[in-house]
């Protein structure tokens, strides 16, 4: 099913059993979750609520979103995946934007911004993505990046 489609459901299929108190209106809960959802941030959700008299603080609706356990479908496969970083730049400032990629599919699975590059940063990115989807077998397909061949080499991954 895609996702603009389960999301265009009923709220049905949205558990709120997690609820403990009603503190905050189930359908409040559920219009924060189809938002974050469908791609608002977590504070763009906290600030829609409060049209509505609302006041929840954005890691009110993470913990929502997260006790809810509702993460975007993915068809990653575990044969490969892209992973690469590039300098941008925002404002005049530099950052470092990592990426990673399904190949078969070209979906990105993850990005992440970090003010600096190094081997901390790098490592960081990559366990967040290991978290995210338990790549024990994957082979990551990366280029000359600076430290994304070094730091998956000292950590024993296939590269």
């Amino acid at each position: 099913m895609a996702e603009t489609e389960r999301l265009s459901e009923g709220i049905a299929w949205i558990d709120l059993s997690f609820v403990e108190r009603d503190r905050t209106p189930r359908w409040a809960i559920e219009v924060g979750i189809r938002c974050h959802l469908a791609g608002m941030s977590l504070r763009e959700v906290s600030k829609h609520l409060e049209r509505f008299g609302i006041v929840r603080s954005h890691v009110a609706i993470h913990n929502w979103v997260h006790k809810a356990d509702l993460q975007p479908i993915s068809t990653v496969s575990e044969d490969q995946l892209a992973v690469d970083e590039k300098m941008i730049r925002l404002h005049g400032q530099k950052f470092w934007l990592y990426g990673a990629v399904d190949p078969q599919t070209n979906e990105i699975l993850h990005v992440s911004l970090y003010p600096t590059a190094n081997k901390q940063t790098t490592r960081w990115f990559l366990t967040e993505l290991h978290r995210r989807y338990q790549l024990d077998n994957v082979e990551f397909l990366v280029d000359d990046a600076g430290y994304l061949g070094s730091v998956l080499a000292d950590d024993g991954y296939r590269f």
